[in-house]
């Protein structure tokens, strides 16, 4: 799959139009009086369709879609947090299509899996406007048997190994040019075959080289501090070694 795969349908950037043209088609969704539309970033849509199989936990509240038979898809609306999430918490400010955070998210995760990093393959975006406001919600592929980092750290489950190959992925981001404005053990899974993925890459970009590759890596160690308070030395030491020794 190429970038060029990026297709943009009003309020809709599709990754892999003809891939969600299909699961669409299995569930009745695409037809010529409910052609592919917004809808399909709706949580109801699919519950009244008994497809939803699983739920996040987290602000977004993301939801687990039995989108095909052998695939299924996560379903994430934007939150706001914070204090400003009293005042809206779906909404933010329309300012132009192209700087709307779907947008920028779906594009920045289609580039880094078309470059073989592993991030989850991006499915649809979808847009909504308000006048000066807008909504929007995410669709991406749904990393089979996958867990958070975290849920291993609480367990005990986060050996040296696993710890070594999660400090060579985030090398492998930051030689890409990725910082990861909010990596912690939530936003890293680590799938059946204990191969770690990044997600979330909500409000992060592509840069050159700089202190922001530390900061990452501290905003880290702070996240595993929460759910490994005793072990964060012995935990830290061989994700730094990982890091170090990745080419």
């Amino acid at each position: 799959m190429r970038l060029a795969a990026l297709q943009q349908k009003n309020g809709l950037i599709l990754h892999d139009a003809d891939s969600l043209s299909d699961a669409c088609a299995s569930h009745q969704l695409s037809s010529p009086t409910h052609p592919l539309s917004t809808a399909l970033f709706e949580a109801a849509y699919w519950r009244t369709r008994h497809l939803v199989v699983g739920e996040a936990p987290g602000r977004g509240s993301s939801l687990f879609l039995q989108a095909r038979d052998d695939e299924q898809w996560v379903l994430r609306p934007y939150q706001r947090g914070g204090l400003i999430a009293k005042l809206s918490q779906q909404r933010y400010v329309w300012l132009g299509v192209e700087r709307t955070r779907a947008f920028r998210e779906v594009r920045l995760t289609a580039a880094l899996y078309e470059q073989g990093l592993p991030v989850p393959r991006p499915v649809a975006c979808c847009v909504t406007r308000f006048g000066l406001t807008y909504e929007a919600a995410l669709l991406t592929v749904r990393i089979p048997g996958a867990r958070a980092l975290a849920s291993l750290l609480t367990n005990g489950e986060a050996d040296e190994a696993l710890l070594k190959r999660v400090g060579a992925m985030i090398k492998r981001f930051h030689q890409a040019g990725l910082d990861h404005v909010d990596l912690n053990a939530r936003n890293i899974l680590v799938d059946e075959t204990g191969k770690p993925w990044l997600i979330d890459l909500d409000r992060c970009r592509l840069r050159p080289p700089g202190k922001w590759q530390a900061s990452n890596l501290q905003r880290l160690e702070r996240s595993v501090v929460k759910f490994a308070p005793s072990q964060v030395e012995n935990l830290m030491a061989p994700l730094y070694a990982g890091y170090a020794d990745a080419v």
